[in-house]
């Protein structure tokens, strides 16, 4: 892994962390550099990878569409990433500034975070097992709910992909999980996410005492045949040293005024399933 000191500098910013117990604020400086040219592993050493993924979606603002077209690329493609058996896929969420208006938790983030605690494996069991929209959705995809709350692993792979200007105001930036301990990272719950009724459990990360010792990176100026997948959760990791997290937050691009233009972005997320 190129080094934070050999490594090209995207931008330095202010990251929004949880404070250290005794600290007056999570607030921590620190360099972000350009994942582009930087020396980085695949996904499952760090947690992230920016990948040429090319979509047959022409229109990113049909919510119809990408339900028809995009829903079973990413199933493919994390499929094809992770080696599951079933890999489900049955929401997305579009971060631009009318949905932003929609609800808050639409915005780009700017918290230090990653999606989900060690619990979100019980809950997804729990979902699959009441029956309802998820339980449909797997069917559908040729999957009964007895087979995802059986299996014996469970991963989940999220996909970034940028459907807007390629220089926008706030692009995500990504920290390498193999800098970020289990001692970092803080349950904490989430409450009816985005207006959706879901209640999960997600990670904040305590801010480091020295900032050089989280490495985060942008990969600038994303186009549209490009997507970061990014892993946020592994049954399999759960328990153990090596992180199944990866800490993202949204980051100011200094050269961009705010808004102009504004971050047009779509994340999905794939329920990896191992019988």
């Amino acid at each position: 892994m190129t080094t934070g000191q050999a490594a090209k500098e995207f931008c330095r910013t202010t990251l929004r962390y949880i404070p250290r117990t005794g600290s007056a604020g999570g607030e921590t400086e620190l360099r972000v550099l350009d994942g582009r040219v930087a020396d980085l592993p695949g996904w499952q050493e760090c947690g992230f990878e920016l990948m040429q993924h090319a979509s047959a979606v022409t229109d990113w603002s049909d919510d119809d569409e990408i339900a028809g077209v995009h829903y079973t690329e990413i199933s493919e493609l994390a499929k094809e990433l992770s080696g599951c058996d079933h890999a489900l896929v049955s929401g997305h969420i579009k971060r631009n500034p009318e949905e932003a208006k929609r609800h808050s938790d639409l915005s780009p983030i700017t918290v230090v975070h990653s999606d989900f605690a060690d619990s979100y494996g019980d809950l997804i069991r729990g979902l699959y097992r009441q029956g309802g929209d998820r339980a449909e959705a797997a069917e559908s995809a040729g999957v009964s709910p007895e087979q995802v709350t059986d299996a014996r692993r469970l991963m989940i792979v999220q996909f970034w992909r940028n459907v807007g200007p390629a220089k926008m105001d706030m692009p995500l930036a990504f920290c390498d999980s193999r800098t970020v301990t289990r001692d970092d990272a803080r349950a904490f719950p989430v409450k009816n996410y985005a207006g959706s009724g879901f209640d999960f459990e997600a990670l904040g990360i305590v801010a480091p005492e020295d900032p050089t010792d989280h490495h985060w990176y942008v990969f600038p100026e994303m186009q549209i045949d490009e997507v970061v997948a990014f892993r946020t959760y592994d049954t399999d990791l759960v328990g153990s040293d090596t992180a199944y997290w990866t800490p993202h937050a949204a980051v100011r691009d200094p050269e961009v005024e705010p808004g102009k233009p504004a971050r047009s972005s779509i994340e999905l997320r794939a329920t990896c399933v191992f019988l």
